[in-house]
């Protein structure tokens, strides 16, 4: 009879209240318009949600998944969570994920574009450039700011990308790099795109 008492004891004993988890004490969420429509970034309600999968491991071996530096380019600006998600909704800013295909379509920042870290120096076109000769001429007034991100603070491939797109004519100070990338963005819980 005690043990029935004490189990319909905890039965009855509410859950934790889950709290609300904003992005910043005075913003719960940011829509940002992508080519399959409006999504809205928030983070993951669930005060109990951990980290699981390939983002939660802490080690990879260096070479190649070596630490990078805040700032992969002289000239370049690092920037954070919430940096980025204002450039979501700024037109003259391009979010440029730097990984292979196979990452970015296993979940993304909503709204980024997928430029492989290879190509990004061969493609400045799509942010305003004219080509020339010896590569590309970034200096008109068409000419967009570009927001690279990679796996996280140990990923090379967005570092490697605006290093190439620097040497090819873009100017490094048209770059935002956050480092964080896809690791952090997750470990804050913030909306990824789903896995196709």
């Amino acid at each position: 009879m005690k043990k029935f008492a004490m189990i319909a004891a905890f039965l009855a004993t509410p859950l934790a209240a889950q709290e609300p988890v904003n992005i910043t004490p005075d913003m719960m969420s940011v829509t940002v318009e992508t080519a399959q429509g409006p999504v809205e970034i928030s983070r993951i309600q669930d005060n109990d949600n951990r980290l699981t999968g390939d983002f939660s491991m802490t080690s990879r071996p260096c070479p190649n998944f070596c630490i990078q530096p805040m700032v992969p380019a002289p000239g370049v600006t690092p920037i954070g969570e919430l940096e980025m998600l204002g450039f979501l909704n700024d037109p003259d800013v391009v979010v440029m994920d730097g990984r292979v295909r196979p990452d970015f379509r296993g979940g993304a920042i909503p709204g980024a574009v997928n430029v492989p870290y290879t190509e990004a120096a061969d493609r400045l076109h799509e942010l305003g450039c004219e080509p020339d000769f010896d590569g590309f001429i970034c200096d008109g007034p068409d000419v967009k700011s570009v927001a690279l991100y990679c796996n996280g603070p140990w990923c090379g491939q967005s570092p490697t990308a605006a290093r190439r797109m620097i040497e090819a004519g873009f100017p490094a100070e048209k770059i935002y790099y956050y480092r964080g990338g896809m690791q952090v963005w997750r470990a804050l819980g913030l909306t990824v795109t789903q896995a196709e």
